[in-house]
């Protein structure tokens, strides 16, 4: 996921998706408009991430064929975007809602709409969000902060990467 509020983001979209096709799925975050949808598939993203439950938003990226991962908090949020057709839930800020707040709504959502935790997810607290029904995460902040070496970016990722596996087999 590129966010749009990054620079030259459309373009580091399209770098990406050519650059990984038939290895992984390019999207974009912090997608706010319907324009900006269309913008992202014309980069070739394959997927939305929304801050928000914009209706407009995720009809506009499922009449493109684009995964739709809109942030919702609130239960009438998470209904309100899988009635849009949401491809997953982005719960946001899941540092606020937590691992609990998490499960409570899991309860009484379809239990093949997949969830994941955004904002305050890192590899310390992946096994409260397994738990809670999270099948994955958004790293921005733990990834990448201004200032980080190539080195400090790549140990965080294996981090990363090493904790999901691990927690996930648990």
């Amino acid at each position: 996921e590129v966010p749009l509020n990054s620079p030259d983001a459309l373009s580091s979209v399209g770098i990406a998706a050519r650059t990984f096709v038939g290895r992984a799925i390019v999207g974009a975050g912090t997608v706010l408009t319907p324009d900006e949808v269309i913008a992202v598939k014309e980069a070739e993203g394959g997927f939305i991430v929304s801050p928000d439950t914009n209706v407009a938003v995720i009809a506009t990226t499922r009449e493109r064929g684009m995964g739709s991962y809109p942030g919702v908090f609130s239960p009438t949020e998470a209904f309100t975007a899988i009635r849009a057709g949401a491809t997953g839930l982005k719960f946001f800020p899941a540092e606020v809602l937590g691992p609990k707040g998490i499960k409570a709504m899991k309860a009484v959502l379809p239990p093949s709409m997949p969830l994941y935790a955004v904002g305050g997810a890192n590899p310390d607290n992946f096994a409260e969000y397994f738990a809670a029904g999270c099948a994955g995460f958004g790293l921005g902040t733990y990834i990448y902060k201004p200032g980080m070496t190539a080195g400090d970016i790549a140990a965080r990722a294996q981090a990363a990467v090493a904790a999901y596996d691990r927690e996930k087999k648990a």
